[in-house]
């Protein structure tokens, strides 16, 4: 592993921010990467084609990590029995969360960080709510579905407050989108308090996170990791969509363009190489830090995707650079160069900085690449050889409850195999564009 910036791009040395700031319909902007990629194979044209025929509900519901036609499409192959999505669904059914006679158990206040820590009693009820909301969606089993909604009454009538230390803005963030992306899938179920449950979001979790992104618990704005900033994004995003909130959806995207914390999309991958790779902000943290991030980062713009808005191409398509960086390293490859990365911690901005990768972590499992792979490859007709090997190495990918029981194993939703493999392997064809 080389350590050197002479082929690096700086942040403050790349332009063209504006020229993503714009809304795009979906259709649109799957036809333009193709064209402009030149990307030919049937199968690849003919999956943007399909995802095309969602434009009419992709600003309105469900519209977070899930569409209808992407309901529609794991119910489909999962009934054919088709490979991969039957092993996704699989893995699904054999979570013990997702069974229908989860209870939930609610608390008026959720602590994370010091004393009376009690976060972990939330977030396995989320994860039950999401995963029998998506079981019921590809399933059709009613049993699944009232269950999701039982588990998201019963908080939005209890929950109260969210606090402890400054991880509690982790817990408004992470939580905050995760509970927002379960209640979309039943949003217009009877029986569900969709009001109430849009007041718990609205009234609790999103004040948190504008409190973070604005002031950042009154440290040194560079003080907290990507991590902290983008699940707090992906909060404000998810409630904008759940609530039909446009100003709310408005400020998440500006704060990827504009924002100064670690989650804006330059500070986020602060250098950029030749050969398609970039340089995550967390990766001489830990590989744990940096793939959570590749998970919220994307969580963040397949959100936005599914509402129109094109962030994945955003400083052309330097996440997609950044995923391959951080894939290619947790696969086992020591060849990625790396950039030292110095910032200002605590309150006084006292200088850090980070010279070598950092190898903490490293090739650890996390349900986070075949949401990555199935946009920019099996959409956009991109080569990505480091992210397709790592989402073939965990196939299928699980949900909360398979990557341990601490709140680690509950950061991304997951089930990436079911619901976000758009193409099975065989049919993606070789002619694929590199990465510039």
């Amino acid at each position: 592993m080389s350590t050197h910036n002479s082929t690096s791009t700086p942040r403050h040395e790349r332009g063209g921010a504006s020229l993503g700031r714009r809304r795009l319909f979906k259709g649109a902007v799957a036809a333009g990467g193709l064209a402009a990629a030149g990307v030919g194979g049937l199968q690849i044209a003919q999956a943007a084609e399909d995802d095309d025929t969602a434009d009419a509900t992709q600003s309105g519901h469900p519209g977070m990590l899930h569409t209808q036609d992407d309901f529609d499409r794991m119910a489909e192959q999962v009934t054919a029995g088709a490979e991969p999505w039957i092993q996704g669904w699989d893995k699904l059914v054999a979570n013990g969360r997702s069974h229908s006679d989860w209870s939930p158990r609610p608390l008026a206040t959720v602590i994370r960080g010091g004393d009376g820590q009690n976060y972990a009693q939330l977030f396995p009820d989320i994860a039950a709510a999401y995963q029998n909301a998506l079981r019921w969606k590809v399933s059709g089993d009613t049993a699944h579905r009232d269950c999701a909604v039982n588990i998201l009454n019963a908080w939005s009538e209890t929950l109260v407050e969210v606090t402890g230390n400054a991880d509690r803005f982790l817990a408004s963030g992470i939580y905050g989108y995760q509970f927002s992306n379960a209640a979309e899938i039943v949003r217009d179920v009877e029986g569900f308090d969709l009001p109430r449950f849009q007041d718990m979001i609205t009234n609790i979790f999103v004040p948190m996170s504008e409190h973070f992104l604005t002031n950042h618990n009154d440290a040194c704005i560079t003080n907290y990791w990507a991590n902290w900033d983008l699940c707090n994004m992906a909060n404000i995003l998810a409630a904008g969509i759940l609530c039909d909130d446009q100003v709310l959806f408005d400020r998440a995207v500006d704060y990827f363009w504009n924002g100064e914390g670690n989650g804006a999309i330059d500070n986020a991958i602060p250098f950029v190489y030749d050969g398609g790779l970039a340089q995550w902000q967390e990766s001489g943290r830990d590989q744990g830090h940096s793939i959570m991030g590749i998970g919220l980062m994307s969580s963040i713009m397949e959100m936005a995707w599914n509402q129109g808005v094109d962030l994945y191409g955003a400083n052309d398509n330097a996440f997609a650079k950044a995923a391959e960086y951080v894939a290619r390293y947790n696969s086992g490859n020591d060849d990625l160069p790396f950039t030292t990365y110095s910032w200002g911690t605590g309150q006084n901005c006292d200088y850090r900085e980070q010279t070598v990768m950092g190898e903490g972590g490293r090739g650890q499992a996390r349900p986070v690449w075949e949401m990555v792979y199935g946009h920019y490859t099996q959409r956009q007709g991109f080569a990505m050889p480091n992210v397709a090997a790592l989402a073939g190495a965990n196939t299928p990918e699980g949900g909360g409850g398979d990557y341990g029981s601490n709140s680690g194993g509950y950061d991304t939703l997951g089930f990436g195999t079911l619901a976000h493999v758009r193409l099975h392997w065989e049919d993606i064809p070789d002619d694929l564009t590199p990465l510039g």
